[in-house]
């Protein structure tokens, strides 16, 4: 698979975030930025995430997605919509409890792509890392039930590795 790379543009209030190759916890530090920076935008009204050219996706990065709709539903009380024509992709989607209340799932891409920046990746430390994969992952145990059974035995480990 390839590196991950996260892309993002912005057109009037448009975001564009888009994650191609293998996105990782690796890149979380990068997502969180580009999430504050989307925030942080007053000119902020609407965001896609195009998925199209993702090739795998963690769960620390599902859990980023996660805190994006929520997020977005506060500041805009809009649902996100995101791009993915991948099959593989969609059943990830699908089984982390992505669904109408969380994103808008569309296959085709409603507009025309283009001027995407590529974000500079952010290192991570590995106290950083601990840090937005506990949080990830609580944001996707807020999901559903079955996410709460999934991920409830790692986020004990983080927290209890934490209070070490």
């Amino acid at each position: 698979m390839a590196t991950g790379r996260i892309l993002v543009a912005t057109h009037r209030g448009t975001w564009v975030v888009k994650m191609v190759g293998d996105v990782r916890m690796s890149l979380c530090n990068t997502i969180e930025q580009c999430l504050k920076r989307m925030f942080n935008d007053a000119a902020f009204s609407d965001v896609l995430v195009d998925l199209t050219e993702t090739e795998g996706i963690d769960s620390t990065s599902l859990g980023l997605l996660a805190k994006l709709s929520i997020n977005t539903k506060k500041r805009i009380n809009k649902v996100p919509v995101v791009v993915s024509d991948n099959a593989d992709i969609n059943r990830i989607l699908q089984s982390m409890g992505f669904d109408e209340r969380v994103f808008t799932m569309v296959t085709e891409p409603p507009l025309a792509l283009v001027d995407l920046q590529e974000m500079p990746v952010v290192p991570v430390t590995e106290e950083a890392a601990r840090q937005r994969v506990l949080e990830a992952h609580r944001i996707l145990m807020e999901l559903n039930d079955q996410n709460k059974l999934k991920f409830k035995d790692l986020v004990a480990e983080l927290e209890k590795s934490h209070s070490v």
